[in-house]
């Protein structure tokens, strides 16, 4: 054998070869040493390592086994083959791979990285050889050359060593193709995770497939990229398939789950999330699916936030409309660790779920976007559930049945209504922004001229909303009438079996009122009772005594037109409370009082007798203002600071809190304590029998109120401590047996002391808590001490100073006081539902209270209102009839810093019905016509008037035709909406009814203005006999007053006075009888600053236009006087009629 100690240098074809990208991550040679010939003997044994001076002896046994690594000298190492030389480029100094040593000599390498000559057969090819006149066998391969010897075997070997360099690279080729050679190889092969390079160096090294098959594949080296092995897809945690089998049934829910102290929220949610909370995401998988794009991440994407921070987060969400759902742990560790599913992860179900319309868990509940403290104009929770067909003989859309229920789960409420509705669906619209609901639920398809309403209403942030609606549909199958019908018997028929004698009377009385709804409603019902089902909240349908119909006659309809024109709840500048007529009257010092005012400016009485019996309650307040009786009210409303009406809901929906009912029932007995001297309602002393009658509701709650705090511990209460939430007395039995047993265990572990003193050799051993972490006894950390700690105890923590255990009885007797403990929180849990149910059985009487205050709290700001200089209480008359005198504008009077011009406004349906009203732009008339409604309106919510004296007719409605707007949802132009809205108030208008038209026919041409306009106020006048109230700049319509001999028209205009030749008007804001000529439009036009410029020549074809119009006039009045003349003594009913024409003609002149 030749000594393995020589080493050779590279030829120049093998320097010029192209590096491996492998080459670039092994370290290179510092030095390239020469090798030099010796001559050794034939044969070595062994390896001499003459860095080491020490020797490795091969065997037999070791043929199959990596020997160890050794440091050899850059001289001593083995020359690689050609093959090898190509793959690697440069020889490592230290080898990674395994090799062995066999007993011929040879260099193996248990990789696959290709077959090692012998150091003969390397010689033979590496060596630089020169060409000699003859050569010998044995000589030749030692013979020094700069090229390598050129015999035959060398050449045959180069050529079998192309022929395998070219099937490499055609293999390398085919496997380039078939991963790059697709339009989404790329994904496709980030996906199997740089699965690429292994499959290209399995390619590079077939050849040696065979000899290497028996011998195990090695790992792959560190740092190297080509030996990354293929990653397997991820297995999902048992904690994700739980959250992705709950996710798959609420994949429109936000899951929001609960992982220990903080809850996890996952994948695209975890997205949403981040951009609406402002929490950071950690990237990962945002789809549910496996999809390929996104095979390469292993894990999902996740956002969270500590668990007292839920209800912060939830709101936001909520109030993003979202809809949210929170999945919780429903068992402890400490009872799982006895339990049988120990091993098996946290059982966790959907507890809760949240959207506007349904969140309750917060007395304060959804604040409006603007930021306004004041609700009144914010969204009300409503949930309004609504469907639709063609109505009976259309085939068409055009005028559809209209069926729907809205729910205010916060306050228990219940609207329903069914209507037929014209192409307009300006019924629908004056339902939604009285309602304003919060979520919307559609069952079946709508129609279009619906749903764009709906779109429009519900994705508009700058309706009387405040913010966006929720839209949620559902399905509406053919049978879905009898499928409602029964599913509304069952759910009450249920309540019926589960309830007592007393109940079941009124579960059945119930049913029979739920039975008499109509067809559209029921299936609305159905609706509203499976999707309240899922948030737990169906109870709110027991309390049909507060199902109310929506159009009941009682109240005067305020159309949606109305609403805004007049901005009742809002106003049109920023949409917000500020300067509506609801912020003007707003005194009330509860939530629940503003909220029963809200009721009564919106639904305006037109029942005489209920409108002064509320009235006289006002002037009561008013006049008795500081006695003693209003005093104690006033006392009693400024005590009550919670909304009392949503805690109450939130008691029958068994989401109260343990602070909240404490401060409820608080609140209500010292109410219900105030009136307890009353026994009917002649002791509330107060005439008025409104206030006596709900002061006469407060004390009939006292007892029940003072049996519940009986059983209270109120420091517990506030502290919000569910296990000494009840006086020890009132505890049931459960309780008292769980806290003697953790009591039992806290007693063994105090006794357990003197043994644990004992074996450290103490007289005394204290306990102490270290970062929760309860029972540890503290060692000091020294030699001496710590020999004394048997090794059974359990180190637990440590400090330079001491270290602290926990023995192994103290761990049994704290996991044993655990388990009592999530006991004991269990059954505290249940006694205290069982003490909210018995609230519930009380709900009506406790609401009746509620009720009551909310009443006299709207009163009491009525009366405030009242005490304000200048207003005045109104008289009511059976006649149709508006008569003010001095009246202002009530919320304008408050906003402007100068005093409001007065005006007075008569109208009689037996005298003037209607006034037609002219005057320069800017004068008043949108001003004086809005306050006369306003005051109407105020008088019949029960309130005083802005103004000298009122005299007020039982009015049915107010409908209101003002501004200029198109609708593009609609594909209606502004003139298409201004006739629209005209024909329903043509079509909805009694004589009882006060119309407002402003400006009609402006969007169209002049003649065909002036003519519709003329038809629909003689219409008004002369067929609907309605009080109307006409604004217009069309001076051609004062003539219409002339053909109502009992003057039911009447002209009046606004005052001003001209200056410097008309360029200046002076508005004077009153109103007195006659037309006026000329509209001022320049005036206006100098006011909004137009260029001078602009103006002259404006002014120039003002004069123009009048003079040519003066001059055709003129033409037209000389033609009638020839023909008059020509006609001499003709037909005299023609000459009349014509002179007629002739002086009217001159008249306008």
């Amino acid at each position: 054998m030749v000594p393995k100690t020589s080493s050779s240098q590279l030829s120049s074809s093998q320097k010029t070869k192209q590096q491996s990208i492998s080459s670039f991550f092994s370290p290179k040679p510092s030095q390239t040493v020469k090798s030099t010939v010796t001559n050794l003997p034939p044969q070595a044994p062994a390896i001499t390592n003459e860095a080491n001076h020490t020797t490795q002896e091969p065997s037999s046994d070791e043929d199959d086994l990596p020997i160890q690594r050794t440091v050899v000298s850059r001289r001593k190492r083995v020359l690689l083959d050609e093959g090898e030389d190509e793959e690697m480029g440069v020889v490592s100094p230290v080898p990674k791979r395994a090799r062995s040593i066999a007993s011929n000599g040879h260099i193996e390498d248990n990789g696959n990285t290709g077959h090692h000559t012998s150091l003969v057969q390397a010689s033979a090819i590496g060596l630089n050889v020169g060409k000699l006149p003859k050569i010998l066998n044995r000589t030749s391969k030692y013979i020094f050359s700069s090229s390598p010897a050129a015999t035959e075997e060398n050449e045959a070997e180069d050529e079998e060593d192309a022929a395998a360099a070219q099937k490499r690279k055609e293999k390398l080729h085919q496997q380039f193709v078939k991963k790059l050679g697709k339009p989404d190889s790329f994904v496709e092969l980030r996906r199997r995770n740089k699965a690429g390079s292994e499959e290209a160096a399995e390619g590079e090294d077939g050849e040696d497939d065979e000899e290497d098959a028996g011998e195990p594949t090695p790992k792959s080296a560190k740092g190297k990229k080509g030996a990354a092995t293929k990653k397997a897809p991820a297995k999902l945690t048992p904690m994700v398939k739980q959250y992705l089998e709950i996710k798959r049934k609420h994949l429109d829910t936000i899951i929001i789950t609960e992982v220990g102290y903080k809850f996890q929220i996952y994948g695209e949610d975890a997205r949403i999330a981040s951009k609406e909370l402002g929490i950071f995401c950690i990237p990962g998988k945002f789809r549910y699916d496996e999809h390929p794009s996104e095979a390469h991440l292993s894990r999902f994407a996740s956002a969270s936030f500590p668990v007292h921070r839920l209800q912060v987060h939830v709101k936001r969400l909520v109030q993003a409309n979202h809809k949210v759902g929170v999945v919780r742990q429903i068992e402890t560790a400490a009872l799982k660790a006895v339990g049988d599913n120990r091993n098996a992860p946290f059982e966790r179900k959907l507890t809760n779920l949240y959207t506007k319309g349904t969140y309750v868990d917060d007395v304060e509940g959804l604040q409006p976007l603007n930021g306004s403290s004041n609700p009144g104009a914010q969204s009300t929770g409503y949930l309004l559930c609504l469907t639709e067909t063609n109505a009976k003989g259309w085939g068409t859309d055009e005028k559809v049945h209209v069926g729907l229920i809205a729910v205010q789960p916060a306050t228990g409420d219940i609207i329903y209504d069914d209507f037929e509705d014209g192409f307009m669906r300006s019924d629908i619209e004056t339902r939604l922004l009285h309602i304003a609901p919060a979520e919307f639920l559609i069952v079946g398809d709508l129609s279009k001229a619906t749903d764009k309403l709906i779109e429009h209403l519900s994705a508009s942030k700058t309706n009387v909303f405040g913010d966006r609606a929720r839209v949620e549909r559902l399905e509406k199958h053919k049978t879905m009438a009898a499928q409602a019908y029964s599913h509304i018997s069952n759910f009450y028929a249920d309540k019926m079996k589960s309830s007592s004698d007393a109940e079941s009377d009124k579960q059945g009385a119930i049913l029979d009122k739920v039975h008499q709804l109509s067809e559209h409603v029921t299936i609305c019902l159905s609706a509203m009772i499976t999707h309240l089902s899922e948030y737990g909240l169906e109870h709110v349908f027991d309390l049909t005594k507060y199902f109310q119909p929506f159009s009941a006659r009682s109240y005067m309809l305020l159309n949606g037109n109305t609403l805004s024109s007049l901005e009742i709840y809002q106003n049109q500048t920023d949409y917000t409370s500020k300067g509506s007529l609801f912020w003007t009257m707003d005194r009330t010092q509860t939530r629940f009082g503003q909220r029963m005012l809200r009721k009564w400016v919106g639904r305006p009485l037109i029942n005489k007798e209920r409108l002064e019996e509320r009235i006289a309650a006002v002037e009561e307040l008013k006049e008795r203002e500081n006695t003693t009786h209003v005093d104690r009210l006033k006392f009693l409303l400024g005590k009550v600071k919670i909304d009392l009406e949503k805690v109450l809901i939130r008691i029958y929906y068994r989401k109260c809190t343990r602070p909240e009912l404490l401060t409820a029932l608080q609140a209500l007995q010292a109410i219900s304590n105030e009136y307890a001297f009353v026994k009917g309602p002649e002791d509330a002393g107060f005439s008025s029998p409104l206030l006596n009658e709900a002061i006469c509701n407060i004390p009939k709650i006292y007892q029940d109120v003072t049996n519940i705090l009986e059983k209270i511990n109120p420091q517990a209460a506030r502290d919000d401590d569910k296990y000494t939430f009840f006086r020890e007395e009132h505890e049931a039995e459960d309780i008292n047996d769980y806290k003697l047993s953790i009591a039992s265990v806290e007693d063994d572990l105090e006794a357990h002391r003197k043994v644990a003193a004992e074996k450290l050799r103490k007289s005394k051993v204290n306990y102490v808590t270290v970062a929760g972490i309860e029972y540890l006894i503290e060692v000091k950390n020294n030699k001496d001490e710590l020999n004394k700690v048997p090794a059974s105890w359990t180190q637990m923590s440590t400090t330079k100073a001491v270290k602290r255990f926990h023995t192994p009885e103290v761990k049994r007797m704290i996991r044993e006081r655990d388990q009592h403990k999530e006991s004991l929180a269990g059954a505290c849990e249940r006694a205290y539902i069982n003490l909210l149910n018995d609230i519930s059985a009380k709900y009506q009487e406790l609401r009746d209270c509620v009720s009551a205050l909310a009443t006299l709290d709207a009163i009491f700001s009525l009366a405030i209102l009242a005490s304000q200089p200048g207003y005045v209480k109104p008289t009511f008359t059976s006649d149709i009839e508006v008569s003010i005198t001095g009246g202002r504008h009530p919320m304008v009077e408050q906003l402007l810093l100068e005093s409001y011009v007065p005006n007075n406004l008569h109208l009689s349906s037996s005298a003037t019905r209607g006034l037609l009203i002219t005057g320069p732009n800017m004068g008043g008339k949108s001003s004086y016509v809005r306050s006369g409604a306003l005051i109407a309106i105020m008088g019949q919510i029960g309130s005083y008037v802005p103004a000298s004296s009122a005299r007020l007719g039982m009015l049915d409605a107010v409908y209101t035709r003002m501004g200029a707007f198109d609708n593009m949802l609609k594909g209606e132009s502004t003139f298409m909406v201004e006739l629209s809205e005209t024909a329903d108030i043509l079509k909805s208008a009694t004589p009882r009814s006060l119309i407002i038209l402003d400006e009609l026919g402006r969007g169209t041409s002049t003649f065909d203005g002036v003519a519709i306009a003329e038809a629909v106020l003689d219409y008004v006048i002369r067929e609907i006999r309605s009080l109307t109230l006409f604004i217009t700049h069309y001076q051609h319509l004062a003539r219409l007053q002339e053909r109502f001999k009992g003057k039911e028209l009447k002209n009046v205009h606004m005052r001003f006075e001209e200056r410097d030749g008309g360029k200046e008007v002076v508005f004077l804001y009153e109103v007195e009888e006659g037309m006026s000529h000329r509209s001022y439009g320049l005036n206006v036009a100098r006011l909004a600053r137009v260029p001078d410029g602009v103006i002259e020549v404006a002014g120039v074809k003002s004069r123009e236009l009048e003079e040519r119009m003066r001059g055709c006039r003129l033409g037209n009045l000389s033609k009638m006087v020839n023909r008059l003349l020509e006609s001499g003594d003709g037909d005299g009913d023609c000459a009349g009629e014509s002179l007629e024409r002739l002086v009217d003609g001159m008249e306008q002149l």
